[in-house]
């Protein structure tokens, strides 16, 4: 097999491509280009794409949507209003906490949605058909790792943030 990270174990990082994050970099720049040309065919965008999956039947609140997609409050916020102006979702504010407003999918939505899931199904089984499922676990398991990782990362600096105030 080929070995693609020279350097990762016990030996010292010299360029760009022998970093993990270059890596992950590379491959999500291109399915994300693959995923906007294959959404620029029926007029949507990859963000538009995965909010359309993730809005759940039940309403999906606004606030939760950014964390899942990784997105900023603007960049979502500009999203969701492109969204609601061609009536593919609706806003509602809940019965129960009037603070939250839900995301809802339109009967258009709804349709789109659909294709969506078809395009993402697709890839998966093309990926799916050329790795093999014992790798595709290992695979997993070392993106679930890298996740806790930056996690910790994260929650190290914004402790190390609070105690500098």
């Amino acid at each position: 097999m080929l070995n693609i990270f020279p350097t990762f174990r016990g030996m010292k990082k010299k360029k760009a491509e022998d970093l993990i994050d270059f890596h992950l970099r590379h491959a999500w720049h291109k399915i994300s280009r693959m995923y906007n040309q294959k959404a620029k065919v029926h007029g949507l965008t990859m963000s538009i794409g995965f909010i359309l999956l993730i809005v759940d039947k039940n309403g999906t609140p606004s606030t939760q949507l950014g964390p899942k997609m990784g997105m900023e409050p603007t960049s979502l916020s500009r999203t969701l209003k492109t969204m609601e102006s061609k009536g593919w979702i609706t806003r509602k504010i809940d019965q129960e906490d009037k603070r939250k407003v839900l995301i809802f999918l339109t009967q258009e939505g709804l349709v789109l949605r659909k294709e969506v899931k078809e395009v993402v199904l697709s890839f998966n089984e093309k990926i799916e058909k050329v790795i093999p499922s014992s790798e595709m676990e290992i695979f997993l398991k070392v993106l679930a790792q890298i996740d806790i990782t930056v996690e910790n990362e994260i929650t190290e600096m914004l402790s190390n943030q609070k105690s500098s105030i």
